[in-house]
């Protein structure tokens, strides 16, 4: 499987399950509508739909793409790490009980671990036409 190239800081986070300062993500306070991919893959992770503001300091999400998280129990055996199923890359930990949504669970995630894509207007063609027939002509 071909995966994108990472900076250092990147392989970092992903490779090696680091974690960026808080507040210091792109991602963080980012609330355009489209999809966030994995950063190592590009598999889709997670709908802006599902994204929150938690002042946490990294992105927060309460739900993902249904089969694109695999949850592992992480190292320091108190929390759940969460990667993307797809490649194994590290995107940070789910947390539950805080009461920041409905869904009571949060997908804290490093910026570094994602790439955004941005949702597609559904541009449709339109036709106008003139009343006059010989006004709408443009000669060049």
């Amino acid at each position: 499987m071909k995966y994108n190239n990472l900076t250092e800081d990147e392989k970092y986070i992903i490779e090696q399950k680091g974690t960026e300062y808080p507040f210091s993500g792109i991602y963080n306070d980012f609330y355009e509508e489209g999809v966030y991919l994995c950063k190592k893959c590009n598999a889709p992770l997670y709908k802006s739909e599902d994204k929150f503001k938690s002042s946490c300091g990294w992105p927060s999400f309460d739900d993902e793409i249904v089969g694109a998280i695999k949850k592992v129990p992480d190292i320091d055996g108190r929390r759940v790490e969460i990667v993307c199923q797809k490649c194994g890359g590290h995107l940070g930990h789910i947390f539950e009980g805080e009461g920041f949504t409905s869904k009571n669970i949060r997908h804290c995630v490093n910026s570094l671990s994602l790439n955004f894509k941005l949702k597609k207007e559904n541009l449709k063609k339109a036709y106008f036409a003139a009343g006059c027939f010989w006004g709408v002509f443009n000669k060049k």
